[in-house]
């Protein structure tokens, strides 16, 4: 795959970006560069290799699901101006 200075200017359109005649003319090498490098990588055969998360086999650290604290809908709603039943009470905004 090649990248052309058009396509340059349109993604740099497309994320907002000012680029002169001069950055884009230096893009153009350095995303073919980058191309280049990404189609050298789907050469590679990884289709006995594993999805991983690390290049160091590790367990996920994990808490047990158990609930450590709650049962403070009084203390939380206290100094609200108005509430009904441990819910906040709002004024209607939307007619």
């Amino acid at each position: 795959m090649s990248v052309d200075i058009a396509t340059v200017k349109r993604v740099a359109h497309l994320a907002r970006i000012a680029v002169t005649d001069e950055d884009a003319q230096r893009m153009t090498g350095e995303l073919n560069a980058i191309l280049g490098f990404v189609e050298q990588l789907d050469e590679v055969d990884v289709s006995g290799v594993e999805p991983m998360t690390s290049v160091i086999p590790m367990e996920m650290k994990k808490r047990q699901d158990i609930v450590t604290d709650g049962d403070k809908a009084d203390d939380i709603v206290a100094n609200a101006p108005a509430t009904d039943e441990n819910f906040f009470l709002v004024p209607k905004v939307v007619e």
